[in-house]
């Protein structure tokens, strides 16, 4: 999987490319802690993701959380299958997916 960055202020994209699954999911997390103060407004940007498992729907809904404390967070250019996923496991009740 690949981590890309773009910080604008008090903004920051995180967009990921290929797999977010168990082996990556740590990856994703330690990016998230090391990069979210002074932040308010995340956004996910999974246009070229392909596969979310439940290791990396753990590292979403952390990051809702500490996002939560502090702005707001905002997931974009899901794949169909991915977006069927958060419906199936009930994450587009609590993510904000558009």
């Amino acid at each position: 999987m690949k981590i890309n960055k773009i910080a604008n202020g008090s903004k920051l994209t995180i967009a990921l490319e290929g797999r977010l699954d168990t082996s990556t999911a740590p990856d994703l997390e330690k990016e998230i802690k090391s990069c979210l103060d002074g932040v308010t407004d995340l956004t996910f940007d999974f246009s070229q993701l392909e596969y979310i498992s439940s290791a990396g729907l753990r590292v979403l809904l952390a990051a809702q959380k500490m996002m939560n404390k502090q702005g707001n967070m905002t997931i974009t250019g899901s794949s169909e299958d991915i977006l069927e996923i958060f419906e199936v496991t009930g994450f587009s009740d609590i993510l904000t997916i558009k």
